[in-house]
C-alpha cells in the first residue's frame, strides 16, 4: 500500500466546509442542492444531493488516461473529506494474513462486545474501489461501524491491486484469505463457524466469488455474505449502468477503465469469478444481505443477484436504499442515513450469526 498523504490545510477547510454544510437545517440544504433530482421512479436523497453539488464544484477529469496511482490518491481524497472522526472502538490493530501468493496486510476491528476471550464472529472484509483503488485506510470508517453494529470483529484484507497485479490476482487473494482466517480462528478471537464475508462494489464482487468459490471447492465456506452494491456481471450491460451513467458519483467511463485495469488482456468475461451473477451453480452458498443503491449503475446486477441466490434457494434477503448513490456507505458525516444504513447492516449480521 502506498504511503498515505498528508492532510492539508486545503484538506482541512473542505472538511469543515463539508461538516456544517450537512448541519444546515433541510430547508437550508434544499437551497444549496436546488430542485429534487427524480430519475427512474425514484427521488434523490436530499444529502446526496448536496454531496453531489459540493462535489461538482471541483470537477474531476475521468480515468481514462490517468495512472492507477492518480485514482488512488483520488478515492483517499474523496473518502477523507466524507467519512467524519474515527469511530472510537475496543480496539484496531494491524495484522498479517495469508494471500495466494504471500502475506498480504489486514486490520483487526474489535468493537466493545468482543472484548472477552469467547470466540465469536467475525467478517472478512474485502474492500471496493474497482480493484484498483481503495485500502485499509479508506474503508477505516465503515469498518469501525460494521464492527460496533454487529458485534462482530471485522478484518479488513488488503489484497493485491490491478493493473499491477490483474485478475485473477484479487480474487485468488480473497479466497486464500478467507481459508487463513478460517484456519487461524482461535489466533484472531474467532468462532470458526461463524465467519462470514462482506465487501463494497469491487469487494462485494470478490465477497461474492468466494462465497461460492468456497462451496464449489468443498472447503470451509462462509457462514453469510454481505454484498454492498456489488459487481456480479462483467459480461452484459444491466440497465441501470446506463440510466445512471453520469452524474452519481460512479460514471459509466471510469467503470469501464476499472474493469480493463482488472481483467487485462483476453479474460472469459463470463467466467464466474469475473461475472458471478453468470454462474451455473449457486446452491449450497452462505445466506445473503445484498444491499442497493436506487441511484447507483451497479443496482440491477446486484438486485439480480439476489434473485439468483435466492432461486437457488439460498436464504437472501435484498435491501435497496431508494434515494442513494454509490459508494453511500463513505458519506458518514453527510447526514444520519448512511450510518443507520450501516447499522441495518450490521443488525442483519448479529441476528444471523448469534450463537
Amino acid at each position: 500500500m502506498e504511503a498515505p498523504q498528508p492532510v492539508t490545510l486545503v484538506d482541512r477547510l473542505e472538511i469543515a466546509t463539508a461538516r456544517a454544510i450537512a448541519a444546515l437545517p433541510p430547508s437550508a440544504k434544499r437551497r444549496i442542492a436546488g430542485k429534487p433530482v427524480r430519475r427512474d421512479g425514484l427521488e434523490l436523497d436530499l444529502d446526496m444531493q448536496v454531496l453531489l453539488k459540493l462535489d461538482a464544484l471541483n470537477p474531476r477529469p475521468p480515468l481514462s488516461g490517468r495512472t492507477p496511482a492518480e485514482a488512488r490518491s483520488e478515492l483517499r481524497h474523496s473518502v477523507r473529506l466524507v467519512a467524519g472522526a474515527p469511530l472510537v472502538i475496543a480496539d484496531v490493530r494491524e495484522a498479517t494474513i495469508d494471500g495466494a501468493d504471500g502475506p498480504l496486510r489486514a486490520r483487526l476491528f474489535v468493537p466493545d462486545d468482543a472484548e472477552d476471550a469467547t470466540p465469536g464472529p467475525l467478517i472478512v472484509y474485502y474492500h471496493g474501489g474497482g480493484w484498483v483503488a481503495g485500502d485499509l485506510d479508506t474503508h477505516d470508517q465503515p469498518c469501525r461501524l460494521l464492527a460496533k453494529a454487529s458485534g462482530a470483529r471485522v478484518l479488513s484484507v488488503d489484497y493485491r491491486l490491478a493493473p499491477e497485479h490483474h485478475f485473477p490476482a484479487p480474487v485468488d487473494d480473497a479466497l486464500a484469505a478467507f481459508y487463513d482466517v478460517v484456519a487461524r480462528a482461535d489466533l484472531l478471537g474467532a468462532d470458526p463457524a461463524r465467519i462470514a464475508v462482506a465487501g463494497d462494489s469491487a469487494g462485494g464482487h470478490l465477497a461474492a466469488v468466494t462465497a461460492r468459490q468456497a462451496v464449489a471447492d468443498g472447503g470451509p465456506a462462509p457462514a453469510f455474505q454481505l454484498l454492498i452494491y456489488p459487481v456480479t456481471d462483467l459480461a452484459e450491460v444491466a440497465p441501470s449502468r446506463l440510466t445512471f451513467a453520469e452524474g452519481f458519483v460512479l460514471t459509466k467511463e471510469n467503470m469501464d477503465w476499472y474493469e480493463e485495469q482488472f481483467l487485462g488482456p483476453e479474460v472469459d468475461r463470463r467466467d464466474p469469478r469475473v461475472s458471478p451473477l453468470l454462474a451455473e451453480e449457486l446452491d449450497g452458498c452462505a445466506p445473503a444481505l445484498v444491499v442497493t443503491a436506487g441511484f447507483d449503475p451497479l443496482r440491477d446486477e446486484g438486485e439480480a443477484y439476489a434473485r439468483k441466490l435466492s432461486q437457488a434457494g439460498v436464504r437472501t434477503i435484498l435491501r435497496r436504499h431508494p434515494g442513494y448513490v454509490h459508494g453511500f456507505m463513505h458519506a458518514l458525516s453527510g447526514g444520519a442515513g448512511p450510518r443507520e444504513a450501516i447499522a441495518e447492516m450490521g443488525g442483519v449480521v448479529r441476528a444471523t450469526l448469534a450463537g
